[in-house]
């Protein structure tokens, strides 16, 4: 086999797909006979949306139609407010959905790829050598697979990465106890108009914007099509074995808000989420590639504050995705480059992590901090440095010092008016294949064995080289561009 994925969450179950619109049909185990129903991640955040849009799958995962729009009202970091309408070009944009859904979404788009996955097998062991990797395997007997590669998305505990002997180093924060419910509130205290929770004896909660206290946090967050979700986090709590229940979220919220909020189970079947987490880890593994072996998603890394892991994640797998193919179908070897990317997105999500924690940590001291920064936070320039960080999109690829200003970020929204019609550029990168977008006067741009579409557009842009993972990797203002380095930077990436 040329690629097995070890775990069939949204970050394997993407990494199949990218696969296998490269030309390679992966086989994607799982120890589980289904997709978990345990609630987990409740939608996607920042470049992540933009990206899926650009793979088809934004609709389906969203439930309606057109293109994500920016989030120009407000986010948050910190618990703190970011009005993000004080910026010109917001890159924070919103997806609620469910991680149920989105594994679900992303298993469909892989099986009509043609991909292979086998639930209920678990994966126990590997040996590489210069050729190939050899997997161990449990499924309804244990056998072994060859393959040439192996990609660990098989979570922050990931057999894969220990078996490839890759160290897990970071910082584990056992202070924090989170806990997390769905549950129902009094409907008399929701604000029609705002969606805001009037809590008697506290004040206005806005929803999904959390409260920070001197005794802890709350967040109130109404997604559409589910029950509430309630969340505390709480600093020096009494370890406990006990099972969760709803009468302690409610003493919990009652330490936090001081007031007491008569939350309820809500209607329906479920599954309802009431978990309570202990600590966290801010965690980044020493290398994503062991030879033949690779890691993505919280194989790779995990974060102790801000849900950034799947965002990160998937993108991950978009990465490598189109670097794998190509070394198997066209033997061009860029697969040093995944690391190089990736990981320098994952250093700075640990100082969005970390910035967080600290910031909402108890203490008159932290008190002060945050009221000097919540001033910042209304400076435009500040109000984007920080919308960067939460969208992550303030990290550019490495390129070459005289690299055009776009190569190394996402290919920028555009309209291209073309000799059909016009059409989103995000619509022409679904089939993830290399594409020269030529919207220089004379039109005659050409690369060997790269697709060409000759376009018109509002903007100064003359041309662009994109690369299937929708990155750019050259880019002209010139009228008459470049060819040479054109030609150059597309033998680099692609062979062509």
């Amino acid at each position: 086999m040329d690629v097995v994925i070890v775990g069939a969450g949204p970050n394997g179950l993407m990494l199949a797909c990218e696969l296998a619109l490269g030309g390679v049909r992966p086989v994607v185990l799982d120890r589980l006979t289904g997709p978990s129903t345990e609630p987990r991640s409740n939608g996607l955040v920042g470049q992540v949306v933009r990206m899926v849009d650009r793979r088809g799958l934004y609709e389906r995962l969203s439930g309606q139609p057109g293109p994500p729009r920016p989030n120009n009202a407000y986010f948050m970091f910190a618990a703190m407010p970011l009005n993000l309408g004080l910026l010109d070009d917001s890159p924070v944009y919103n997806l609620a959905v469910p991680e149920l859904k989105t594994v679900q979404i992303l298993e469909e788009r892989a099986v009509e790829l043609g991909v292979e996955i086998r639930r209920g097998h678990e994966f126990l062991g590997l040996t590489q050598d210069e050729d190939g990797v050899t997997l161990t395997v449990r499924g309804p007997e244990t056998y072994d697979l060859r393959a040439r590669y192996v990609v660990g998305a098989d979570s922050a505990h990931s057999p894969v990465r220990k078996a490839a002997g890759i160290g897990f180093p970071g910082v584990t924060h056992d202070r924090t106890t989170s806990r997390t419910a769905h549950a129902t509130v009094p409907t008399e205290w929701l604000d029609p108009a705002t969606g805001a929770l009037n809590v008697p004896g506290h004040g206005t909660v806005l929803p999904f914007l959390p409260v920070r206290t001197a005794h802890g946090g709350f967040t109130y967050a109404p997604l559409p099509g589910r029950p509430p979700i309630i969340a505390t986090n709480e600093w020096d709590q009494p370890e406990t074995d006990e099972p969760m229940t709803l009468d302690e979220m409610r003493a919990s919220i009652n330490r936090v808000l001081g007031a007491d909020v008569p939350i309820a189970t809500p209607p329906g079947d479920g599954p309802h989420m009431l978990r309570r987490l202990n600590g966290g880890n801010t965690r980044v593994a020493e290398r994503y590639r062991d030879g033949r072996v690779f890691l993505v998603g919280d194989a790779a890394h995990v974060f102790g504050a801000g849900g950034t892991g799947l965002n990160l994640g998937m993108q991950d797998a978009m990465n490598l995705g189109w670097k794998l193919a190509a070394a198997i179908i066209s033997g061009v070897d860029v697969l040093d480059t995944y690391e190089a990317e990736r990981r320098p997105i994952a250093d700075r999500t640990i100082v969005f992590s970390q910035a967080q924690h600290a910031l909402l940590a108890p203490g008159d001291d932290v008190t002060g901090l945050r009221q000097l920064f919540g001033e910042l936070l209304t400076q435009p320039g500040v109000a984007r440095t920080v919308a960067g960080l939460v969208a992550g999109a303030d990290v550019r690829y490495p390129v070459s010092d005289d690299a055009h200003a776009l190569a190394g970020w996402p290919a920028p929204d555009l309209d291209l008016h073309t000799a059909s019609g016009t059409v989103r550029l995000a619509e022409l990168v679904r089939t993830a294949k290399p594409l020269l977008i030529d919207l220089t006067p004379a039109g005659d741009l050409a690369v060997d064995g790269v697709e060409v579409v000759h376009a018109k557009a509002d903007t100064d842009i003359t041309a662009l080289l994109i690369r299937p993972d929708s990155y750019v990797a050259w880019a002209s203002t010139d009228t008459r561009p470049d060819t040479h380095t054109l030609r150059a930077t597309a033998r680099d990436w692609f062979g062509a």
